[in-house]
Formats: C-alpha cells, structure tokens, sequence
C-alpha cells in the first residue's frame, strides 16, 4: 500500500494541516462505480470562471495572540453577505477581512458558526449588501471523468484569483486530517477528489463544473513532499466537500440549530495553550502557557500546571479539550479542575470568553 500525504491549502504561517489517505481503496471502488464517460461535457473555461468568480470573496486573517496571518476563499450565499468557507481557514482567527471579488469591496467578518469535524464554517459580512450570489448546482450530476476547474485565492488578496483544470477521479475519498497547531485529528470521507491542483489560500474555494456550477468547496491537496522554507509552494491533486453537504451545515447553522458537530456562534476561550506536540496523558493536559487577564489567569491557572477536568468530563486529549469548548459559549461558567505545579489538586468556577476561532 503507498501512503500519500495530504494538506489542506488553507491558512498559512506556522499552523500547517497534513492528512493521510485513510482508504486508498475507496477511491478505487468510486472508478469502478462511476467509470469516465467520453461524453463528458466539455467546460468553456472562461465562461464558467465568468460566472463563478463574482459570487467568491478573497478572506485575510489574523491571531493577534500568536501573531499568525492566513489567507483563503469563500462563496457568497447571500446577497447580505453570508459566506461558506472552510473551518480551518478562519481556525485562530480573531480578525477576519473578506474582499468581495464581485464588487471589489472590502468587508470585517463575523464567524456564525462552524462544523470543526466537517471542515464547513459560516461568516457575516458586516454592511454587506447585493452581492453577487455564487451559482450552486449538486453532487448528484457529477460523474468520475467530468472536466472540473478549482478557483481560489493561492496568489493572495492582491493578486487575481487562481484557476486549475482537471477531471474528477472520486467522488468518495476519505482522509484523516491532523491539525499540527492543536495536535488534534479527525476523519474527513465522501471527498470529490479531482486532478486539479491546489495551493495554500485555495481553500474555500470553489470546485466548478462544466454548466459553471459549483459542485464542491476546495478543502484538501495532495502532496509528496513538505515545505522546506525555501519558499516552495507545492500543489497537488484536490480534495472537496460537496457542495450539498456544505450547505446542509451552513443551513442549520444559519438557523441557530446547534447540536454535538455544529457550534453556532463565537467560539469560546478558556484562556490557556497545551502543548501540542505532547503526547495523550490519562492524567490531564499540561499548560503551556496563560492568557493575561483572561479566564483561566483570574482563577489561578498557570504554566506548569495540569488541566484534568472541565465539568467533571476528563481532558485527556486536545481533540477532548476543543471538542468540549465547541459545545460550550462566551458567558458559560464552566467547573474546571486542574492540580498545580505544588502537585496540589485545585478546583474553580470559569466564565469563558469570546477568544479566536478554535
């Protein structure tokens, strides 16, 4: 078996996202259940990117705590400036700049909600009216062998947006993506997989068909190498979440229905940073380190100290720890149990705040 090696092409700076294909073979079932037609439509290229490109926006991040900026895509779903993108492009965020391509106007974003696990986040454009729409059509129609076209910002806001050909080659493919700045993993399947290439910033972005539609948003990239600081930026061959799944999210989400994968709202910040390179522990997670003045700070949390239980639900993981905190929002009092660097058990009552997407 050949292990191949995955990123998603969103955020840039230190938070790097890796995955690993965790069923090779599913790909091979999708080929032999949905075989390449040769009567494929063929795509007008310009025309579809004519059609698509108004309704896309160019996204600029920023964590003013780690000092981490990132940039990736999004697709208006409203002409009131509601927009789909990925998780994780926005992931760290407390700052979210968002430049509509179809009217050249530059938006502050606020962060409805998000699906962590699915990899879907929702935004407002504050002020934001008659956008241009983007044009959706539905997974249903694709078939293994259609030509497609990705569009995305890989060049950065200032430049034009990025467009790549190919053809679908799955449309089934799961990955197991690892989150290299919180050590947190989760499986991601039913991917569109298509031999266009993707680059940092495309993700968000759209996966078009030959009717100019969008059929998928641009969330992963194949790659056989990593970046070596050199300044290399490879590509490789493109994972995306169908179009109607991602809806289906962005819908709940703009109808204020939470549930255990959908957080609706601002996340919600303890307050500390766990070592991320740092094995599982049964016993708890170490601090790293402690926001000033936050809430973890204000009850007697510090660096050193190990974390081991948040309403009684022990945090023996970061996937734990993140998944328990999008369950929770700003204004939650949360009981927290930790045992200091005395070896001293030590419990408190914790307003949680709004903090970056997490």
């Amino acid at each position: 078996m050949v292990e191949e090696t995955h990123r998603r092409p969103g955020s840039t700076g230190r938070k790097r996202l890796l995955a690993l294909v965790l069923a090779p073979l599913l790909a091979m079932l999708g080929l032999l259940v949905a075989p390449a037609t040769a009567w494929a439509d063929p795509m007008d290229v310009n025309a579809a990117i004519a059609q698509v490109e108004p309704g896309l926006v160019k996204i600029d991040t920023l964590n003013d705590f780690a000092g981490l900026v990132g940039n990736g895509t999004g697709i208006v779903l409203s002409p009131e400036g509601v927009v789909l993108t990925n998780h994780h492009v926005i992931q760290g965020a407390n700052s979210i700049r968002v430049t509509s391509v179809g009217n050249g106007q530059t938006y502050d974003a606020d962060v409805l909600g998000y699906s962590r696990g699915n990899d879907v986040a929702v935004l407002q454009l504050r002020g934001a009216s008659g956008l241009p729409v983007a044009p959706l059509g539905s997974v249903s129609n694709l078939r293994v062998g259609d030509p497609v076209l990705t569009i995305g910002n890989a060049n950065g806001t200032a430049h034009p947006l990025t467009h790549e050909t190919g053809t679908v080659t799955s449309l089934d493919t799961a990955v197991d993506v690892e989150d290299q700045s919180t050590n947190t993993t989760h499986q991601m399947g039913g991917l569109i997989e298509s031999s266009t290439n993707l680059r940092a910033g495309d993700s968000g972005g759209a996966l078009v068909n030959a009717a100019g539609q969008i059929v998928g948003m641009n969330a992963a990239a194949t790659i056989t190498y990593r970046i070596d600081g050199s300044g290399a930026d490879p590509a490789g061959q493109g994972f995306a979440i169908p179009i109607d799944r991602a809806l289906g999210l962005a819908n709940q989400i703009r109808a204020n229905e939470g549930s255990p994968f959908v957080h609706v709202g601002p996340s919600a910040m303890l307050g500390i940073g766990i070592d991320a390179g740092g094995p599982n522990r049964p016993e708890g997670l170490p601090i790293r380190s402690v926001l000033r003045d936050g809430p973890a700070a204000r009850v007697g949390i510090a660096p050193g100290d190990v974390l081991t239980t948040i309403d009684g639900t022990p945090i023996d993981s970061s996937n734990t720890l993140t998944g328990l905190l999008d369950q929770r929002h700003a204004g939650d009092v949360v009981t927290v149990n930790w045992v200091d660097q005395s070896g001293t058990p030590r419990t408190a009552q914790v307003t949680l705040i709004p903090g970056p997407v997490s």
